[in-house]
């Protein structure tokens, strides 16, 4: 017959206080983001295209999709993010669960968006390109 595991009160402790700074870090993130929504989607939209990552008919209509991706990384559940970014999970070792997200609605959606010609980069070079100006406004610490 299987033993059934009972954590200590010492583990139980330890895993409570990484939830909880976990949980703790997203919050600080969401609310980084809710005030930096408009300036951090130009700040995407412009690297994307300056670093020719995503060829584009519109600046404006790029710029209103990145930032529809952040509102709803602002309105989603933590498993609806985690589903949305499963398939780029381990794309790099730790990643911020904001760049992954919008990556993967880039990679994914955005790419049937009639205002994209095409994009260039890899899933990598997104990621990085995204993170960079997303670093910038969410401190992940």
């Amino acid at each position: 017959m299987g033993r059934e595991y009972r954590p200590n009160a010492r583990e139980s402790a330890v895993i409570s206080k990484l939830d909880h700074d976990k949980e703790s870090r997203r919050y600080h993130a969401m609310n980084q983001l809710r005030h930096s929504l408009e300036e951090m989607a130009d700040r995407i939209t412009m690297k994307l295209i300056e670093e020719r990552l995503i060829e584009t008919l519109s600046k404006g209509d790029l710029q209103d999709q990145i930032q529809s991706a952040l509102q709803k990384v602002l309105d989603s559940e933590e498993f609806e993010i985690q589903f949305e970014t499963a398939n780029l999970r381990t794309l790099v070792p730790r990643p911020n669960f904001v760049s992954l997200y919008v990556t993967a609605y880039i990679v994914e959606k955005l790419i049937d968006h009639k205002c994209i010609v095409d994009i260039f980069g890899t899933d990598e070079e997104i990621y990085l390109s995204v993170n960079r100006q997303v670093s910038r406004f969410i401190q992940m610490d």
